[in-house]
């Protein structure tokens, strides 16, 4: 893992990750991979051949000044172009290799867990692999994010088909009080504080974290969040430990909705307004989740661990106006109310395979799901009737394997796993009473790894990946339509080379995506649409230097050549940008200075996939930020977002819509870019351990 050390210089800001990958070419020796020592994290992780992760250190997240939660996924520098759909509550748009998988769960799926439990809710009021439960993910507390670019580790099942952004937390912080206090544009103000005694044999802290902000929006947004995020982790034994970690979290805020962008050019409303006032989000969830972690004598590891969670959710939401309804408007309320249950058992052991030093990972997975979903017309934000309302049930049992074996004086590295998913998706539709039911599905998801390091005075490793992801549909469609494919599988190739020097490091790979099937999500009545099979292809790289032992680069880019349906006459896949990049200068302890400048950008890309000429424009966002340490418990930290007050758009999507009193239109309808946000801040500490 590469340690990220500080950040920016006199015109640059917080936060910028050197994405170098691993190389599985760093073993010098024929010997058994090491398993972390228990003190280290209670996440153990069974990785496939090193070459496919990277890893981001938390000090990037820790010290950005965040105006807005969603820009944790512009830290990690993978591919992953997001963007808010509309309101500060909302979980974000996530748009991968070609594909939009709107809030994480369809086309593929983009894996997201913290601290090994999944964000993404099936059967979601507001979409498939809603990642809504990010909200209450506070940044001070992330110790480590491991990026998988596909469905490469037999660990990860549902929604991984493009990936897995796994978060990992800290048990505890270095100091007994950490306070952070920070203001700027648009009315926000947010506040964290924790605290982190130090105790023997024990991590421990409980934390805080209130945020408000009005957005640069004409109807302010209102937007209000409050975390609260508790851990006790303790060494029962040199080789056992247990740990209990407890996390609540209320967002809510009002939106102007995604807007018609031909009001804007034609200048009839402001980037910034609005049609409909009502529009808006509340959600609630609280986790407690409890691990436990056994090492015996041999350096085996058992890992058990299980969480209960519950979640509310209300979407106020108006997409086409008045197309349906020209009196009242089509403005209505999505709703999901949810218990979930889960647990993991994984069991990791160095080993020996026909003389070869392996490394094997087996476990099992148990997902629980108990949901009453609804869909409300409303006015303003009184409901007018019942559209749907169903309660459903949602099951997941899985089991997987994997072995990797490092041959020939561990510079070639070969792995392979298997892992089954069963689903049973249980509907009772409390409007048609004859639509419920109960439907079963199961895939096998086969994964293979390699990699080469031909010559150890030349740092290249050659790679090559396959795996296939799946992705669960909605609960209410597949008892619905007992005909349709419950579980869409991705098969994911990728190969390529990695170059690592002392300074250098460089990587570059093609891919080849297959999805079975794409699921897209219609909003207006929480069905979904199929779109059959389809095929991308294009390819990776990124790049960082260590310039001096101050300034250090790193970039990448995203190229998808290709995206599109099987089948005459050819359909390409819309609404997700081919081209993804982004690039970071970062000077740390410059003289007491850190700070970086960083930029992100995407191209121009179809809305339609018929007709080229239909397209959502392309950006680019440079974002920097200066921190320094004043006293050695106080430091000042400044951001500018959006430097060079681009105006941009970071959501559009094309649909018919209709104002009040005119012809309905198709349109492309857009969520603006915030302008240059400006927020700094102080962080003081006390009672260092």
């Amino acid at each position: 893992m590469e340690h990220l050390h500080g950040l920016c210089c006199f015109l640059l800001l917080t936060a910028a990750s050197l994405a170098q990958p691993l190389g599985a070419g760093e073993e010098k020796k024929d010997e058994p991979p090491k398993i972390p020592v228990l003190h280290q994290s209670i996440v153990v992780r069974a990785t496939p051949v090193e070459v496919t992760i990277d890893r981001r250190n938390g000090e990037v997240v820790r010290k950005t000044m965040f105006s807005r939660d969603d820009q944790l996924f512009h830290l990690l520098d993978a591919g992953i172009n997001a963007g808010q759909h509309e309101g500060g509550a909302k979980s974000v748009e996530i748009r991968r290799f070609g594909f939009n998988l709107d809030h994480g769960g369809v086309s593929g799926g983009l894996k997201v867990l913290a601290d090994g439990v999944q964000q993404n809710q099936s059967t979601q009021g507001h979409g498939q692999g809603y990642l809504g439960a990010m909200k209450s993910l506070i940044p001070e507390l992330v110790r480590e994010v491991n990026l998988i670019n596909g469905p490469f580790s037999a660990e990860y099942g549902d929604f991984s088909g493009l990936g897995v952004v796994h978060i990992v937390t800290r048990e505890s912080m270095p100091d007994e009080f950490t306070l952070r206090l920070q203001g700027g544009s648009f009315d926000t103000f947010r506040g964290f504080f924790a605290y982190s005694p130090d105790w023997k044999d024990t991590d421990a802290l409980i934390a805080y974290e209130g945020a408000t902000s009005n957005g640069p929006f004409a109807s302010p947004l209102g937007y209000r969040r409050d975390n609260v995020t508790a851990n006790l982790t303790r060494r029962i034994s040199e080789r056992r430990q247990a740990a209990l970690k407890l996390n609540y979290g209320r967002a809510v805020s009002d939106s102007s909705g995604q807007i018609p962008l031909d009001l804007i050019e034609t200048g009839r409303l402001d980037r910034f307004g609005f049609i409909d006032p009502t529009n808006g989000i509340q959600q609630w969830s609280g986790t407690l989740a409890g691990y436990w972690r056994q090492e015996n004598a041999r350096g085996g590891v058992v890992k058990l661990d299980a969480f209960a969670g519950r979640t509310l959710y209300d979407h106020y939401m108006n997409f086409t106006f008045f197309l349906n309804d020209p009196v009242r408007g089509d403005a209505f309320q999505q709703h999901d109310s949810r218990l979930q249950e889960g647990a993991n058992l994984q069991y990791l052991r160095a080993n020996k395979v026909l003389g070869a030093s392996g490394y094997l990972s087996a476990g099992s997975n148990f997902h629980a799901n108990q949901i009453n979903v609804g869909l409300y017309p409303r006015e303003g934000r009184e409901p007018l009737g019942v559209a749907t309302r169903a309660q459903a049930g949602i099951t997941n049992a899985a089991g997987y394997a994997q072995q990797n074996v490092a041959l020939w004086g561990g510079r070639l590295l070969a792995g392979a796993g298997l892992r089954w998913d069963g689903f049973r998706f249980d509907v009772a539709d409390r409007v048609e009473p004859p639509l419920s039911g109960a439907r079963n599905a199961a895939r096998w998801q086969p994964k293979a790894n390699a990699s080469l390091t031909p010559s150890r005075r030349v740092p290249l490793t050659l790679f090559v990946n396959y795996g296939r992801g799946i992705s669960t549909a909605d609960a209410r469609a597949v008892v619905r339509r007992p005909d349709m494919e419950r579980v869409a599988t991705t098969d994911f190739w990728q190969a390529g080379a990695a170059l690592k020097a002392s300074r250098f490091s460089l990587q570059a790979a093609g891919f080849r995506i297959l999805r079975s099937n794409e699921q897209v999500y219609v909003p207006d009545d929480g069905s979904i649409e199929f779109r059959g099979p389809s095929r991308a292809y294009g390819f990776e790289a990124k790049a960082s230097a260590e310039v001096t032992r101050f300034v250090f680069l790193n970039g990448g880019i995203t190229k998808v050549a290709n995206a599109w349906y099987v089948g005459e006459p050819r359909v390409y896949v819309d609404s997700a940008p081919h081209f993804v990049a982004n690039a970071a200068v970062t000077v740390s302890s410059w003289k007491g200075w850190s700070g970086s400048l960083r930029m992100r950008a995407i191209n121009h890309y179809r809305l339609d996939g018929e007709d080229p000429a239909i397209v959502a424009a392309g950006h680019t966002v440079f974002d920097a930020g200066l921190s320094r340490r004043l006293a050695h418990n106080l430091d000042f930290s400044a951001g500018v977002d959006n430097l060079f007050n681009r105006p941009y758009f970071e959501t559009q999507n094309y649909f018919e819509s209709r104002l009040r009193g005119e012809q309905p239109a198709y349109r492309i309808h857009a969520t603006p870019g915030y302008s240059r946000t400006v927020t700094v801040g102080l962080t003081v500490r006390f009672r260092g351990k």
